[in-house]
């Protein structure tokens, strides 16, 4: 597959492997919905999961687009992640809604207990 722009070539997909590193290096991926605002690549999650615990250990991450569950669809990309402010988050929230429909609320409900929704902007090197 070419290096093409991440963003085009991600924008044809609804789901991305994002890979998060673990304090030792280790990296652990793991297939989510996402959504694109202008350069940079939104992932909605909640506060207390483990690629949230990583990403405040280490910044880096890499993203590949993949099938709902995992399967790879395309090359990695490297980028630098960064937990959203309010304004970011509630923009990749109505981008969510846009992208994903009912299923984006069905699946606030069944995530509640992980703590607050918390976005996570993705930008590439």
């Amino acid at each position: 597959m070419s290096s093409t722009d991440p963003i085009s070539t991600l924008s044809q997909y609804r789901y991305i492997k994002l890979e998060t590193l673990k304090r030792n290096g280790v990296g652990v991926a793991t297939p989510v919905w996402f959504t694109i605002d202008g350069s940079k690549i939104n992932v909605v999650t909640r506060s207390q999961t483990g690629k949230v615990k990583r990403l405040r250990n280490n910044p880096n991450v890499r993203i590949a687009p993949c099938g709902m569950r995992g399967q790879l669809k395309g090359q990695w990309y490297s980028g630098k992640a960064f937990l959203a402010n309010q304004e970011e988050l509630d923009t990749a929230l109505n981008l969510r809604k846009q992208k994903y429909g009912i299923r984006a609320r069905l699946a606030g409900i069944f995530s509640r207990t992980k703590g607050q929704l918390t976005g996570i902007n993705i930008s590439f090197d």
